[in-house]
């Protein structure tokens, strides 16, 4: 079941500036602070940066919150979606899938046990 929009992933060049202009920005420090991976909850959303990135105008991606992600990839590709980036875990516990849609859009899939949807900040 899709839990509801979790994250919007923004691919940065270097983490560090971009984890001190983000927190100028919003206005609050992460609360997921990891060399591969900086996390900010924006009202009750996370805003995430990726190192090494690419940034550009199509540069960022949204996932969509589930329980179980491997049982929604296999739902969402019965439905016609197809496989763009396998699952990952991409450490704590936090995993991450990709598929395009029949469109050709990518749909992104995330299960974050440390996500607090009742955070608000």
């Amino acid at each position: 079941m899709i839990l509801g929009l979790r994250t919007v992933k923004y691919p940065v060049a270097d983490l560090a500036q971009a984890k001190a202009w983000y927190s100028e920005v919003f206005g609050c420090t992460p609360y997921f602070d990891a060399p591969y991976y900086v996390g900010f909850v924006i009202g009750g959303f996370e805003l995430g940066l990726v190192p090494d990135g690419e940034p550009g105008v199509q540069g960022c991606s949204a996932y969509w919150g589930v329980e179980s992600l491997d049982d929604e990839v296999s739902r969402i590709v019965g439905l016609g979606a197809t496989l763009h980036e396998a699952v990952q875990d991409v450490g704590e516990d936090i995993r991450v899938a990709e598929l395009k849609d029949p469109f050709g859009n990518v749909l992104g899939l995330i299960e974050n046990p440390h996500f607090d949807r009742e955070a608000v900040r």
